[in-house]
């Protein structure tokens, strides 16, 4: 496979002066041609472990995170929200499989290359915030590498399925076929409240989905993440490492149900379980202001 751009919306902080700035920069980061997006890059004193990494699910971008990683910027961090190869902006080879272990050596190498080894930045470990098929992602990177990872958060992750569920076999079939009524129609069984799908959330899975090798991509990823699980043993390696673990689910997820938060938990000793009610497969969008608080205090212990 040759060069690989990937896109990636990033949230800086450098000093004690406070300033924003959306202006749009472009550039090379040294890792393997990616491009750089800049959105809200706010000036603060980081926190001694200050390196966050956000990595978005199946058929998701670094958008759906909405502002959080923008909010935590602003508490002190370095934030960088990834779209992962096959999704979003960055590049969809056709050559590329879209295994967990291709997803896992990208993210590895971006971690090891810009984060923790790019001159800007102090030398630290970061830590890992994966959604869905972005937690299965990370929790396989935080056991494969734990010397990169600082902690780790798991939200409605998948690793743990047997195959996929009902409404995961609704998803390929919308993405597949998407049309407004189809895909409005899976979207809605994600959230607790189907009057909080805006029109622009499906009109930007239309539009993403319908990009040249974007299928592919998706359908590769969701046949590998649905019938693969990363097994209690690796799991197992990431509490064995003392990796602070924080795992959250929604309440109401039909995608990947609340029962895989307790086999996650059980699996990763000593990690701490949150559920969060009135919320599906994306709590964070759902219910922003709690996820977020949640975060923040997980993050600065």
């Amino acid at each position: 496979m040759g060069p690989l751009r990937l896109r990636y919306l990033e949230a800086d902080n450098t000093n004690d002066l406070v300033a924003a700035t959306s202006s749009p920069l472009s550039g090379d980061t040294g890792i393997k041609d990616m491009n750089r997006e800049w959105q809200q890059i706010h000036q603060i004193r980081p926190h001694k472990n200050s390196h966050v990494l956000f990595v978005h699910g199946l058929g998701s971008s670094a958008d759906r995170w909405l502002d959080i990683p923008d909010a935590l910027s602003l508490l002190g961090f370095h934030v960088i929200a990834i779209d992962l190869p096959g999704f979003g902006g960055s590049d969809k080879p056709e050559t590329m499989e879209y295994t967990i272990e291709e997803f896992v050596k990208i993210v590895e190498e971006f971690v090891t290359e810009f984060v923790i080894d790019n001159k800007s930045y102090k030398k630290t470990r970061t830590t890992i915030i994966g959604h869905s098929l972005g937690g299965y992602i990370a929790a396989e990177l935080a056991a494969r590498r734990p010397e990169l990872v600082n902690k780790l958060v798991l939200v409605d992750s998948s690793g743990m399925l047997n195959g996929p569920t009902p409404l995961l076999l609704q998803y390929l079939d919308a993405a597949m076929n998407p049309s407004k009524e189809a895909v409005r129609r899976v979207f809605e069984q994600l959230v607790a409240d189907r009057i909080r799908i805006p029109e622009i959330l499906v009109d930007g899975f239309i539009y993403r989905i319908q990009q040249p090798n974007a299928k592919a991509a998706f359908k590769l990823a969701f046949e590998n993440s649905t019938r693969t699980q990363i097994g209690t043993g690796k799991l197992k390696h990431i509490s064995d490492n003392n990796i602070p673990t924080l795992i959250m689910w929604g309440m109401q997820d039909k995608l990947i149900p609340v029962e895989h938060c307790f086999a996650f938990g059980r699996a990763i000793r000593n990690s701490r379980s949150i559920i969060l009610n009135d919320a599906g497969h994306a709590p964070f969008a759902e219910k922003p202001a709690i996820f977020c608080e949640l975060l923040h205090e997980f993050l600065s212990h």
